[in-house]
């Protein structure tokens, strides 16, 4: 299994006006933050059924997908890695392909949202029950990466399904005021899917910073709550 091959099977699905489309929506344009990322125009659920095809692929073969200058071929090259952590029953490995994910944001090749979104939901089952969890986990948020910082909200996820969280509620906090809308957006939908399993922590949190919170995260976390309980949430902002 190669990684021409791999990179051959990808190209043949590709599509102009997709890659025109995706271009837009994942916003390459000059100064916006995947400027410069280029796209062969193909979809997710294509670029997924490729992984799954070459899930047998060795860490080389995905290192060097991870450095393609097509967004889709280092979101296979992430799809592989993903689908062979969830595979595994062995920690010690589990463990090793959680620093090899780790190292793909430190080289560059997770540079958009949609890569930290598809994969942190999976790796983060690996701080589940983890002590340290916290303290790695405000490491990456107070890394100078954006990537990275929205990874430390993501990954904790899979803590969130087991009712741990505290993780969630301290990265949360610390990047409450962070002044970029992807990462209020992953404070927003993190705080949401917290509430759902403690609403009254979710409740706490908003008294204390709703009134100062950026308004894009204010409004993903109240997203599940009542109409009224909404619009008082939202009224704090102008007192």
């Amino acid at each position: 299994m190669s990684a021409d091959l791999i990179r051959q099977r990808l190209d043949s699905l590709s599509s102009r006006s997709v890659a025109s489309n995706l271009g837009w929506f994942f916003k390459t344009g000059p100064g916006e933050y995947g400027a410069g990322d280029k796209f062969l125009g193909v979809k997710v659920p294509q670029t997924r059924a490729v992984a799954k095809e070459f899930s047998n692929s060795s860490w080389e073969v995905i290192l060097e997908l991870s450095t393609s200058e097509y967004h889709e071929v280092r979101f296979c090259a992430l799809a592989i890695l993903t689908n062979q952590y969830e595979k595994s029953k062995d920690s010690a490995i589990k463990q090793d392909l959680f620093r090899k994910y780790l190292s793909l944001y430190e080289s560059g090749a997770v540079n958009n949202w949609d890569l930290v979104d598809a994969t942190a939901t999976r790796f983060g089952r690996e701080l589940i029950g983890d002590p340290n969890a916290i303290e790695f986990l405000l490491e990456r948020a107070r890394s100078s990466n954006l990537w990275s910082q929205r990874s430390a909200v993501i990954l904790t996820f899979p803590q969130i399904a087991e009712y741990e969280l505290l993780p969630t509620m301290v990265i949360c906090e610390e990047l409450i005021d962070h002044e970029h809308d992807l990462i209020q957006k992953a404070v927003g939908w993190a705080l949401r899917e917290a509430g759902k399993k403690d609403l009254k922590m979710l409740r706490d949190f908003l008294s204390k910073h709703a009134a100062t919170m950026p308004r894009t995260a204010l409004r993903y976390a109240i997203e599940k709550m009542s109409e009224a309980e909404r619009r008082e949430w939202l009224s704090r902002k102008s007192r």
